[in-house]
């Protein structure tokens, strides 16, 4: 029996710091963020520790009957962050079967690493928030949905011109549909590796795995959106004015929306910002934000030397023949000249 337990803690030792060698690559390469690398190797010194001479000359590979194991998803990753949830995985799984096996080894390998796999958790969280937020950061075209026919087609063209960044927003249809439209758009978004934000919905965001969620100044609070969300997901507000835009900071907004820069009919009744207010964004604004309101390619350089980075559109693409043509045009504006 304790040759079996010995060949258990084995396979499961090498699986995690196999796991956390490849997040911990991550961190160090793509994330430049030391502290995270730093936490990926210190769990995996620490798997070294425990794994004794012991417990590795019980191993034997010819014997194994999972070595020829495999399934479908394992063979294909299109993404990082697929990447870095599957060996997640693998690290909190490892951990769990060392956790329970381990006691019968020795009662404090368990306790040890029941603690490796809450630090885990908090790695993940912080991994994938990073993540989320460095998209957010590199994002310089925001796409926001209008009840179009033909909505999937339309924002999968935009994503296939290079599109990052989509908010859902329609206040026509039913919650039922709302929810069902929420539910194929994070998909699709998330297929093409895009963040999805839902707008106003923090119920409908929360449902459908959004990355986040787009408030209104009549909407909850984001504090109490970030309750409910979790402190992971994205939340913008809209802004109009340099008081609006003092209030989302304060409240710990992660990025603001500023208009409409021109009047628009996607926000009847409500009068263009105009470039005033651009300019005071531009020199007093710390996180990132978007200029909208009735910017197409026809204006955008107007706008871009007023100092504006990053647009949101609607029409631009939402009404294009060719999203994917005019996303392109976009982008290629758009593309930072310092970064």
């Amino acid at each position: 029996m304790y040759q079996a337990v010995y060949r258990i803690l084995d396979a499961n030792l090498d699986r995690a710091r196999e796991g956390l060698r490849i997040i911990e690559e991550w961190c160090r390469f793509g994330l430049n963020n030391s502290s995270l690398a730093e936490e990926c190797k210190n769990i995996r010194q620490e798997l070294a520790r425990l794994h004794n001479w012991e417990i590795r000359q019980a191993r034997n590979t010819p014997s194994d009957v999972g070595t020829e194991l495999s399934h479908p998803q394992e063979e294909v990753r299109d993404s990082i962050e697929s990447v870095l949830q599957a060996n997640l995985c693998r690290i909190q799984e490892a951990l769990r079967v060392l956790e329970e096996y381990g006691k019968l080894y020795q009662p404090q390998m368990g306790a040890v690493c029941k603690q490796m796999r809450y630090r885990v958790y908090t790695l993940e969280s912080s991994l994938l928030n990073n993540s989320r937020y460095q998209q957010l950061y590199s994002s310089y075209l925001y796409l926001v949905t209008s009840p179009e026919e033909h909505l999937f087609s339309i924002v999968e063209s935009a994503l296939q011109g290079g599109l990052t960044l989509v908010q859902y927003r329609d206040k026509e249809r039913d919650d039922n549909l709302r929810l069902s439209y929420a539910q194929q758009l994070c998909q699709l978004c998330h297929q093409y590796n895009a963040l999805f934000i839902v707008n106003d919905r923090v119920d409908i965001a929360l449902a459908v795995g959004a990355d986040g969620v787009h408030l209104g100044q009549q909407d909850i609070p984001i504090s109490l959106a970030r309750e409910i969300l979790g402190s992971g997901k994205i939340i913008g507000r809209s802004t109009t004015n340099t008081e609006e835009l003092a209030n989302a900071i304060a409240e710990g907004a992660d990025y603001v929306g500023v208009g409409p820069v021109y009047k628009t009919p996607t926000k009847p009744g409500k009068a263009a910002a105009g470039y005033n207010y651009i300019s005071y964004v531009v020199e007093n604004c710390p996180i990132p934000w978007f200029a909208i309101g009735g910017i197409d390619l026809s204006n955008i350089q107007e706008v871009l030397a007023a100092g504006v980075e990053r647009v949101a559109v609607v029409r631009a693409i939402m009404q294009a023949e060719q999203p994917d043509f005019i996303t392109r045009q976009f982008l290629t504006l758009l593309q930072p000249k310092s970064h």
